[in-house]
């Protein structure tokens, strides 16, 4: 799930809402191709073409088409972008809440639908990692949450701006002293899922990894 070195696309999906976010991603891939090899064959058609039209001073018809396809083309890549962005703060009779606080440098979690579980969550030094672990992204206490349920985020922080950010759920919440921001989430599928703090937040800040690890709820 996490990228290797020189990986050029993205991590594989593990939530609903990512898998949707790559079927946009090549929706507007192919969009942006066809409008790429269109506009280069015009401008090879007319670089080798001498023939020039000197009277030429307007033309509605040609006018009204190129006004038309740009016009066609942003709605087909508006519309599924609009029903991404309501899906992305959709949430739906959540049956789990995690709470999340930043801190320089490390996070801090607490299920609050249960009495008094919380925990810190530091990055591994190199000493206690073991042989199957991933160097700055495995942690001392992974997130535990079960798979196919409706999960909500309340994201804060306890001193500076942080970013919890996890790429293969297509998820990235600020997390801003003062402030409670939400998000949804749900995992489709059993397996551990590696993120990172996303905002610049002191000398550590590439040290707050985030490791979450889906089970079924049997």
């Amino acid at each position: 799930e996490i990228s290797n070195w020189s990986y050029i696309n993205m991590q594989d999906a593990v939530s609903p809402l990512m898998e949707q976010l790559m079927f946009f991603h090549d929706h507007v891939l192919i969009i942006l191709i066809m409008i790429t090899i269109v506009v280069a064959y015009m401008m090879m058609m007319l670089m080798l073409n001498k023939i020039i039209n000197r009277l030429l001073l307007e033309g509605q018809l040609i006018e009204f088409i190129w006004t038309l396809l740009p016009a066609m083309t942003l709605i087909f890549i508006a519309l599924p972008s609009l029903r991404l962005l309501y899906m992305l703060d959709e949430i739906n009779n959540p049956l789990l809440t995690l709470k999340i606080i930043g801190h320089q440098w490390y996070w801090s979690y607490e299920y609050s639908d249960f009495s008094d579980v919380e925990f810190d969550s530091y990055m591994k030094s190199m000493n206690e990692m073991n042989k199957n672990e991933f160097r700055l992204l495995d942690v001392d206490n992974r997130v535990i949450l079960p798979f196919n349920i409706q999960v909500r985020l309340l994201v804060s922080s306890f001193d500076v701006i942080h970013s919890w950010a996890m790429p293969s759920m297509s998820l990235k919440v600020d997390a801003v002293p003062g402030r409670l921001n939400q998000m949804s989430m749900l995992i489709s599928r059993p397996g551990v899922s590696y993120g990172q703090c996303s905002e610049i937040c002191g000398a550590n800040h590439s040290f707050m990894p985030i490791v979450i690890e889906s089970i079924s709820m049997k």
